[in-house]
């Protein structure tokens, strides 16, 4: 059964029939299994499920970092599983950021400066590198903390310095893997207002997340375990 939102109509994704299999060692793992899914433009969509039921597989094709086995991941017009290399490499520069529960900010470098990082491969000009840096620390919240490096920043302020860096190549999607993991509540609060004020601009969201908190806040609801994906948003 394809598993639809019905109040969005423009498709961002559409998964058909995706498997995906590993060997490991002696066995044969089956991390998706005939996954349909559409995720539409401007969702915010979470998906929980136990470890090993597959979620970091699915993040992995949604963010054009694997292949599925068999079947197509459409993003637009771009079929995930039948583009070369270098297709998903400007995919991934261009169309997706990626958010994790590691900041993974280099501790040397100011926001600002790690933000531009995210940057290098678009091949703007200096002009509008720093353009677009102001502007993402500005949409959470960092302006004033610009000229600070990670370890003058509290956690929720190094995670949204992360999310600065994603979204300011302009993507068509915003992919996070247990954005809040490392985060207490009040932090994890402040990281949900600031994805969900993205996610009212438009920006499409798919937050892989074990804390139900977290899920409550989305749109939709996925559950994804044993390789199968379940819609189980409420009402």
């Amino acid at each position: 059964m394809t598993l639809t939102a019905p109040t969005l109509t423009t498709t961002a994704y559409s998964l058909r029939g995706v498997t995906r299999t590993y060997r490991q060692r002696d066995r044969t793992v089956q991390a998706l299994a005939g996954v349909d899914l559409d995720i539409a433009a401007g969702d915010f969509v979470t998906v929980q499920g136990p470890t090993g039921g597959g979620k970091s597989t699915l993040l992995q094709m949604l963010g054009a970092l694997d292949r599925p086995s068999s079947g197509s991941v459409t993003l637009g017009d771009v079929d995930i599983a039948a583009a070369s290399n270098a297709q998903l490499g400007r995919l991934r520069a261009r169309e997706i950021g990626f958010v994790f529960q590691g900041f993974n900010l280099i501790p040397t470098l100011t926001a600002a400066e790690n933000v531009d990082m995210g940057l290098e491969p678009l091949g703007l000009d200096r002009a509008e590198r720093r353009r677009r840096v102001t502007e993402a620390l500005a949409r959470v919240g960092l302006e004033d903390r610009a000229d600070h490096r990670p370890g003058e920043l509290s956690g929720g302020q190094q995670q949204r310095v992360a999310i600065a860096r994603a979204v300011a190549k302009q993507p068509r999607v915003l992919l996070a893997d247990e954005p809040t993991g490392n985060l207490d509540e009040r932090m994890r609060d402040e990281i949900l207002d600031v994805l969900e004020a993205l996610n009212a601009e438009g920006l499409t969201l798919v937050v892989v997340t074990h804390d139900s908190a977290v899920a409550r806040r989305a749109r939709r609801r996925l559950r994804l375990a044993k390789g199968v994906v379940t819609d189980i948003t409420r009402g």
